[in-house]
């Protein structure tokens, strides 16, 4: 089919706006998927993508449809992920398209999410496509979205299509706009450039790479080139999603499909990468390419020591399917032999835990979730520090400095003064407040990564009963006051528990988890010392009291001294015992730490 008659769209949406139902009815109406195949949420082919109702992995689908004019189009959806871990990719999405369905929810309105998605899209130059979802809901309020796309997203309400994805309505006017206002790709310089905006690895196959052409032709036996790492591969196959893999005779240009060659590895192919011809390359590849660096890491080790091997066997199966996943090894003297994990942020870790639970019948424990510090030592030398037993000591440290966000926050007006309250304990500086209507406010703030990684989100939510969105975006490195805080217990430190923390926030911090120690650590026959250090400087400390026998039950009367006599050889004893004692926590109670955490 002509390129003058290929359309490539995306979707873009907040989470829960009704992205995937909607690309359900576009495949059902066009007859991309037969009905005895059809099921909610197609796209999503995760377990987790269908009980959380997000999606995790995009999937690209081409459809034919018949349009009003008689003529038969060839559409291409892109759907992408709506969560804000996976922003790099929907980026990618992004730049393989030349428009984008936004999906906005006729009772929920203008969401952070949707400023977000909105201005990476339109620094693509896209054609966007307003869509007001949901408008048979009982609590659907029109006027106020359309007022809404008009002042915060300077979009047109007249351009707003009004559909229902799970009542069917208003699909064939979407599909009608898709060929009528996005424009048709453009034919290109003859020259092989394809973008890789995802890949997956087959068991079978090796390396499945989702790509887009943007000019050039590809065919089954040609050699082609990855730009980024410039290795040479031959192509073994060529297709289309339907949704399903289907091979064809050739790709050309504005085509949207998948290319299977001889690569073993998805760390190979890199997204954002350019795929050209090895005889005659492109002299430039395509723009926006850039190394996802993963921004949240974690220790996993495994409950039993037994399945340390196992363990490595299942990340590595994740990160063949999932390249933005990295893992290495490392030992803690708590927890044994486990490994050190990177992740692009905290719904993503959480996503990689669960599979290793799930698909892999792991047994694991991850320690309490750390970004990566920039330190500078007093002679120069710069560090990248992921792990707080990776710290230089203080004394030749100049400054530490720590990844900062740009939080944008979304909430109903009478709940300001309460996410204000959360941000000033998070350590945020309010840039500016915008009133998105009469109804709700948004903040944009700056944060430190640290701090909103983890129970951030669930407060805004809670604080605003549920009402409350959020997105961020990186914004650099910050030089602040931080501090290594370490626990001691009975005078040795124990690494699990060492974190990287504010200076005004470490004793509070150290009081909080030597409490917690108290009631995990075992009774020892001398009293245990928990301690909270900061440089050579105890911060807090708690006592397990010891075991005791009482020594002066034989006497019976008579004088003191006989008494003090006991009380006295036992204490020596006592104190002889705990120079040579050690205390052995259980791993119960790190689980038990780290879980409160």
């Amino acid at each position: 089919m002509s390129s003058s008659r290929t359309r490539n769209f995306c979707i873009i949406a907040h989470i829960d706006h009704g992205k995937t139902t909607l690309s359900d009815r576009l495949l059902e109406f066009t007859g991309t998927v037969a009905k005895r195949d059809q099921q909610d949420q197609l796209l999503d082919s995760m377990d987790l993508e269908r009980e959380r109702g997000i999606t995790i992995k995009a999937h690209p689908v081409s459809m034919e449809y018949q349009a009003r004019d008689g003529q038969r189009y060839f559409l291409n959806l892109l759907d992408t992920p709506g969560h804000v871990d996976f922003a790099y990719e929907v980026s990618r999405s992004l730049a393989a398209c030349e428009g984008a369905l936004l999906i906005i929810d006729a009772a929920q309105g203008v969401e952070a999410q949707t400023v977000a998605n909105v201005h990476l899209a339109l620094q693509q130059g896209l054609t966007i496509i307003p869509v007001i979802n949901k408008i048979d809901l009982p609590n659907a309020d029109l006027p106020n979205v359309k007022k809404q796309l008009e002042e915060i997203l300077v979009i047109p309400a007249q351009e707003a299509i009004e559909a229902s994805a799970k009542a069917g309505l208003g699909i064939e006017e979407i599909l009608e706009a898709i060929v009528q206002r996005i424009p048709p790709p453009s034919a290109g310089d003859g020259v092989l450039r394809a973008l890789v905006f995802d890949s997956l690895f087959d068991i079978y196959r090796g390396v499945v790479g989702y790509i887009r052409l943007f000019s050039g032709t590809l065919k089954p036996g040609q050699q082609v080139r990855l730009m980024s790492t410039n290795q040479s591969y031959e192509t073994k196959e060529v297709g289309i999603f339907t949704p399903k893999m289907s091979a064809t005779s050739s790709m050309k240009a504005g085509d949207v499909g998948y290319f299977i060659g001889n690569i073993k590895s998805t760390a190979e192919m890199k997204i954002g990468d350019t795929l050209t011809d090895a005889r005659s390359p492109a002299l430039s590849p395509l723009p926006g390419f850039k190394e996802v660096q993963p921004m949240v890491y974690s220790g996993i080790y495994p409950m039993n020591t037994a399945d340390l091997e196992p363990l490595k066997m299942a990340m590595s199966k994740l990160q063949l399917n999932d390249a933005a996943f990295v893992f290495q090894s490392e030992s803690s003297v708590a927890l044994g032999f486990g490994f050190r994990c990177g992740f692009l942020g905290l719904l993503h870790m959480e996503i990689i835990q669960e599979r290793l639970r799930r698909e892999y019948n792991m047994d694991i424990i991850a320690t309490y979730p750390s970004v990566v510090y920039e330190v500078e030592k007093t002679n120069g030398e710069l560090l990248l520090v992921d792990n707080p037993a990776n710290l230089p000591d203080m004394s030749v440290v100049k400054e530490i400095r720590e990844p900062i966000v740009k939080c944008v926050v979304m909430v109903p007006n009478e709940n300001i003064g309460d996410i204000l309250q959360i941000m000033m304990e998070k350590r945020g500086v309010v840039e500016n407040t915008d009133s998105v209507d009469t109804r709700r406010v948004m903040i944009t703030s700056i944060l430190p990564l640290n701090e909103i990684l983890v129970d951030f989100h669930d407060k805004i939510k809670s604080v605003t009963r549920g009402y409350g969105s959020m997105d961020y975006e990186p914004a650099g490195y910050r030089a602040e006051r931080l501090v290594k805080l370490e626990m001691l217990v009975n005078g040795d430190p124990v690494d699990a528990f060492s974190s990287i923390v504010h200076r005004d926030k470490a004793e509070s911090r150290g009081r909080a988890l030597a409490t917690k120690l108290k009631e995990v650590i075992p009774t020892q026959l001398y009293q245990v010392a928990i301690q909270a250090a900061v440089g050579g400087k105890i911060v807090a400390r708690e006592s397990v009291s010891a075991m005791r026998k009482n020594v002066t039950a034989k006497c019976y009367g008579g004088d003191i001294t006989r008494k003090r006599k006991l009380l006295e050889k036992q204490k020596e004893g006592k104190k002889r015992m705990k120079s040579i004692g050690t205390v052995n926590i259980p791993q119960e109670a790190f689980i038990q730490v780290l879980k409160t955490n």
